[in-house]
Formats: structure tokens, C-alpha cells, sequence
């Protein structure tokens, strides 16, 4: 089975609320709410990744030294094995906005729950809840 190398972001605003973006119509799982961040192409570190992600699919920069790694998801699909770092950010510049059709939402730890994840998402949930 083949293992993607995926890097996801928790983004913290000011007041301790977590973005999530739902996945478009048209890719697999859509409708379901993530954290950002992508796959991590050859060559690149999970950090460049993401930092490269965050840009494209919301307008934003950030830097290695805001990205602070908190856990990871390690996850069997049907057709590939995921593995996610999940890192935390409280820095970045610009103001998120969906770059690729995507819905985003500010949400409490508290709640996260109630947003419907994909499998590999969604012990990270509890992590993030403990750790804010």
C-alpha cells in the first residue's frame, strides 16, 4: 500500500478559535471539514509544504519558526496509507481566504466535533482540545 506524506495546520487566532476548511464538491471526500495543508511533494520538508499550501490555498505566509509540531494522524484508507503531521500556528501574515473554493470557518476546540472530518482527522481532535 502506498504512503502519502500529507501536512495539515492547526491556525490559532487570537481568540483560541481553529480554521477548517470543508472540501469542495468534485474531490474525494467533499463536504467533509479538514484541517488546511496538502501533500508534500518530493523534495520539499512537511514545514515547506505547508508553508507553500497555506499560500495557495489561502493567501496566507507563514514561517518554519511559527510552526510548532504538536502531532500527527497515521491513517489506512482503502487505496494508500496517510500520514499527517499536524502542526500549530498562532503567526501569520495576511488574512485567510479561501484560494480554491473551499468554505472556511472559525471554530472553538470545544466544538470541532461537530464538524464531520475525514477517519485520519479525527483523533487529532482531541489532541488540539487538550492542548489550547
Amino acid at each position: 500500500m502506498k504512503t502519502i506524506l500529507v501536512s495539515a495546520v492547526a491556525l490559532i487566532d487570537v481568540d483560541g478559535r481553529v480554521l477548517l476548511a470543508q472540501r469542495p464538491k468534485g474531490k474525494s471526500m467533499a463536504g467533509l471539514w479538514e484541517f488546511p495543508g496538502g501533500k508534500v511533494e518530493q523534495g520539499e520538508t512537511p514545514e515547506a509544504a505547508l508553508i507553500r499550501e497555506l499560500h495557495e490555498e489561502l493567501g496566507i505566509n507563514t514561517w518554519q519558526s511559527c510552526l510548532a509540531p504538536l502531532t500527527f494522524a497515521s491513517h489506512a484508507y482503502d487505496d494508500f496509507h496517510l500520514l499527517m503531521p499536524l502542526f500549530a500556528c498562532r503567526k501569520w501574515e495576511g488574512t485567510p481566504v479561501a484560494q480554491e473554493g473551499q468554505t472556511l470557518a472559525w471554530v472553538r476546540a470545544r466544538d470541532l466535533r461537530t464538524y464531520p472530518m475525514p477517519p485520519a482527522d479525527i483523533p487529532l481532535i482531541s489532541i488540539l482540545r487538550d492542548w489550547l
